[in-house]
């Protein structure tokens, strides 16, 4: 098949042998974990010395400001390829506060875009937070919880982290759910820390069991870093999630990344080790229901050039603004993944390609 878009009213016409087509409306949904988005300032209630200007890291205003650039200008890219536009929703985690949230937005590549904010501050002692933005012409929330993941450590001490984010709404006057995430890092071990992502895998279960208690016909999209591979238990065993949709039933949860991390495709790397800890996977309902309704089109990483590292001992990793220690004025640790949502329109048409 051969594809084509029709900017600026994202609609694609997807064509057949018949050269019959059909028109569809494309929606980019993304995840970032844009790698510490701290503002400057001395927050007394976590930890956050070291991103200040005094602290550790030297963390200036210009830093600041030139990290705010480099993140919209990534944001603004995600999905463009097609729908020459930004994501119309894009879940975020390492952001400090609603604050740099609203910088964020404001900045002359997302400004015109129209996001609108949905962020709780969590009890994460490092201060880091989940956020949804989304484009206000394209999606109305209705709904918004933070879900509080309660873990202990072995001396029966809390272990703060962060919350996970639900937000119900209409996407074209369609309604699905999204939930944001950012689970337990790998901290003392991937296998001693495994219980803590189990854990948050099991309420991430719970909120979509909920969901669908409410209406069987929920459609819900899971997206995050959660410092887990999509091979992992706590979406295998756990969320069950299946990676091959000819394998996938009602009622169960498709993640397209699973198929890109067995092609060797990640979205961070450390110690010359690729992973995909980030990951959207999403409810059977975005695949196998009629085409008048959003379904799922297609998932990707994305890793245009100057995310990427282009020399010294880090060459080939995600373009960091640390890294070893030192100010390199990058990006991220983390490359953002995205998916398509397409959705047919009532116009067809005959003839050749617009």
């Amino acid at each position: 098949m051969k594809f084509s878009v029709l900017f600026p009213c994202l609609i694609i016409a997807i064509f057949g042998f018949s050269q019959q087509s059909k028109k569809y409306m494309v929606r980019t949904i993304a995840f970032y974990n844009v790698e510490n988005l701290f503002d400057t300032k001395n927050d007394s209630l976590i930890f956050d010395d070291d991103r200040t200007p005094n602290g550790k890291d030297r963390w200036t205003t210009e830093r600041y400001r030139k990290k705010l650039r480099n993140i919209s200008k990534v944001m603004a890219k995600i999905g463009a390829d097609v729908t020459k536009t930004s994501p119309d929703l894009i879940g975020l985690c390492e952001v400090e506060n609603k604050q740099v949230l609203q910088d964020l937005i404001h900045q002359p590549a997302l400004l015109e875009k129209g996001y609108g904010i949905v962020h709780f501050d969590s009890p994460d002692e490092r201060g880091i937070d989940v956020a949804l933005l989304y484009k206000k012409s394209v999606f109305i929330p209705s709904s918004f919880e933070s879900h509080r993941l309660l873990l202990f450590n072995t001396d029966d001490e809390r272990n703060y982290t962060r919350d996970q984010l639900v937000v119900g709404g209409l996407l074209d006057n369609e309604k699905i759910h999204f939930i944001i995430n950012h689970w337990p890092s790998r901290s003392g071990g991937e296998s001693r820390s495994k219980p803590n992502r189990i854990a948050a895998a099991q309420l991430n279960k719970h909120i979509m069991d909920s969901l669908i208690r409410l209406d069987a016909n929920s459609k819900i999209i899971s997206m995050g870093d959660l410092n887990d591979d999509p091979i992992d238990e706590s979406l295998k065993k756990i969320l069950k999630t299946k990676g091959v949709l000819k394998k996938l039933e009602t009622g169960e949860l498709f993640n397209p990344m699973e198929k890109m991390y067995k092609k060797g495709i990640g979205s961070l790397a450390y110690r010359d080790k690729w992973n995909l800890f980030d990951q959207i996977f999403f409810t059977s309902n975005l695949v196998n229901s009629n085409e008048a309704t959003y379904q799922f089109w297609r998932a990707g990483v994305f890793s245009p050039s100057y995310l990427i590292t282009q020399k010294g001992p880090y060459k080939g990793y995600p373009f960091r603004t640390y890294a070893g220690g030192n100010y390199t004025g990058g990006y991220s640790d983390h490359f953002p993944v995205y998916l398509y949502l397409i959705k047919a329109t009532s116009d067809t048409f005959n003839g050749e390609e617009p």
